[in-house]
């Protein structure tokens, strides 16, 4: 067709239909996008509960895997691991370029300033989370998290400026909690409606950050903590042994019914805390220890229960996939994948985390045009499509048999008084880690009302300090051939763990090395700590019979001055400047002819 020779009013139709072809296309294309049309089931009945602690867990080992049979989006990637692997193209590049991520780990546990597992914890006489709720809230049997959530509101919290204060500190990723342990979403949920825009704070927080995010072109990645809550949330079924409220139920036990003419009216407690699952042998004991999850095995009087829990697990990330398009997904646990029979993942086997990825990497294919994601599935095995993470350890080698990330906190994983903040131990802990091949995420913890407070805001400001000096050796580097060097032939290594006094106080001399090979593709050598003027310093792993080329030049990373070095057979000299106006560590830039 010639439009040049239509009629004015030819024109005019043809305008209108091709406006209203585009009208269509674009509503089909927004419709697809607006959200997930997977309907869930409706949460099934227990129609018996029996005497606590009676019943034995069906042996893991042999039971057959379920597949939760949940859609996803149309592409290459099928919910099985073999095509997971057969089609994702490798971690993307911008990990390794970006290296250090700030771990948002933020949510209303905060309110109870006790540190981590807060929620959980409160249900357990004599934890100081017990005595803080008591204090701060009742008696967990009138007033227990539900009712933490109710009042929570993080007036100060503001994603942009924030994300702004990380970038300063030298943060290139964010690791943003969707929803932890407590079952609580922190974005517009689809498929739990306790969530931060009903209850609380009454924000779409995650969307929040999502923009904030995207605003400072910053990469982004969604955690969800919530696969093993059901038996996590087990406390909430106790009640005191002893005491004034010896033997009341705490307010776990509590049904819909219950909620009527209540704040909570509507809202369903077993979408928060779970159901009562103190029948199988060793779930009680676990829910009072530290951390450690019941044994092995599959709770074989709820298969019904399970299949929905762990469909409805992987509806709610792929809704928040589907609204956010995150750079990565995290799921945490302790075995292969959640719902695996097996340490955090016991209970029940699924697929479901198959059926997440799979969704993830078509959805972004469609997207964007390619895949350029991943997702986190703590101590899996090395797996094309996957990344895992080291919480809180610092591998005794250099490890480059998978992606990984380094986690820890400062101080814990949410905000508590009396926290250490050191800028020494936080950049000594990305140096430990990078040498190692390592990608590092650090949680600064909020405080409940969503701010920074002064010795965090300090800590940060120092670090970008450092960043501003020494990046140019830690974004996009990889482990060189040797990890380091100390006294004696021996590492002197900054202790694991959440980073607080002990980190900070620890003592490195400039005997203490650790190497990366720069995305330049230049040696950095990082002496642990800040050298005296004039100082001669002594590395063995430059020497030249160490297998290195000559060494062409040598820089002192904020130092404009040229440098005394000689490279013999056995090692490498380098003599300091007279002035080291420096903080924490030292970095060398070593060209190599």
């Amino acid at each position: 067709m010639n439009l040049l020779y239509l009629e004015p009013l030819q024109k005019i139709k043809l305008g209108l239909i091709l406006s209203l072809i585009l009208i269509t296309a674009c509503n089909k294309t927004q419709h697809q996008d607006d959200g997930l049309n997977y309907k869930l089931p409706p949460i099934p009945d227990i129609e018996h509960l029996a005497e606590e602690n009676s019943i034995s867990l069906e042996g893991a080992d042999t039971f057959k895997e379920v597949n939760i049979d949940i859609p996803i989006t149309k592409g290459p990637y099928k919910p099985t691991w073999q095509s997971i692997e057969d089609n994702y193209p490798g971690t993307p590049q911008w990990l390794r370029d970006a290296k250090l991520g700030i771990w948002v780990h933020f949510g209303p546990q905060s309110a109870g300033q006790s540190g981590d597992w807060y929620a959980r914890r409160l249900y357990t006489e004599g934890t100081e989370a017990y005595k803080n709720h008591l204090t701060h809230y009742g008696h967990p049997s009138k007033i227990g998290y539900k009712d933490v959530l109710n009042s929570w509101n993080p007036k100060k919290l503001d994603p942009k400026s924030l994300v702004e204060t990380y970038k300063e500190a030298g943060i290139k990723f964010l690791i943003i909690q969707g929803v932890h342990h407590d079952q609580f979403d922190m974005w517009d949920s689809k498929y739990q409606p306790w969530n931060a825009t009903n209850i609380g704070p009454k924000r779409d927080l995650l969307g929040e950050w999502e923009k904030a995010a995207r605003e400072a072109d910053m990469r982004f990645g969604i955690t969800f903590h919530h696969e093993y809550s059901w038996w996590w949330w087990q406390t909430a079924f106790q009640s005191d042994t002893k005491g004034p409220k010896k033997g009341v139920p705490y307010d776990g036990n509590l049904t819909l019914k219950d909620g009527k003419g209540t704040w909570w009216e509507g809202y369903d407690p077993r979408l928060l805390y779970g159901v009562n699952l103190r029948e199988y042998k060793g779930v009680a004991d676990a829910a009072n220890s530290r951390w450690s999850p019941p044994p092995a095995g599959i709770f074989k009087n709820h298969l019904a229960y399970s299949t929905w829990y762990s469909q409805w697990w992987a509806a709610r990330m792929m809704d928040a996939v589907d609204k956010y398009q995150p750079d990565f997904i995290y799921t945490d646990g302790t075995d292969q994948q959640p719902f695996s029979g097996f340490g955090t993942g016991t209970g029940f086997k699924s697929n479901a985390m198959q059926h997440v990825i799979a969704d993830f990497y078509n959805k972004t294919l469609q997207r964007r045009g390619e895949v350029d994601v991943f997702s986190i599935v703590k101590f899996r095995d090395k797996t094309n499509g996957t990344v895992n993470t080291q919480e809180g350890g610092i591998p005794e080698d250099i490890k480059t048999d998978q992606d990984w990330i380094a986690e820890t906190p400062v101080g814990d994983w949410f905000y508590g008084p009396d926290f250490t903040y050191s800028a020494d131990a936080v950049i000594r802990y990305l140096l430990e880690e990078v040498a190692r091949d390592g990608n590092v995420g650090i949680c600064v913890s909020l405080l409940p009302d969503g701010s920074l407070d002064q010795g965090s805001t300090q800590m940060l400001k120092d670090i970008g300090t450092w960043m501003r000096i020494n990046g140019q050796g830690i974004y996009g580097s990889a482990a060189w051939k040797v990890l380091g060097e100390g006294a004696n032939e021996r590492l002197n290594v900054l202790p694991g763990g959440k980073i607080g006094k002990r980190q900070a106080e620890h003592q490195f001399s400039t005997q203490d090395i650790r190497f990366t090979k720069g995305k330049d593709g230049h040696v950095y050598a990082w002496v642990m700590t800040v050298p005296q003027p004039g100082e001669t310093l002594k590395f063995k792993s430059l020497g030249l019979n160490k297998n290195n080329a000559k060494i062409k030049t040598i820089t002192l990373l904020g130092h404009q001055g040229q440098l005394q070095w000689n490279q013999s057979a056995d090692f490498l000299t380098i003599t300091c400047p007279q002035k080291m106006p420096f903080n924490t560590a030292v970095g060398f830039k070593i060209e190599l002819k």
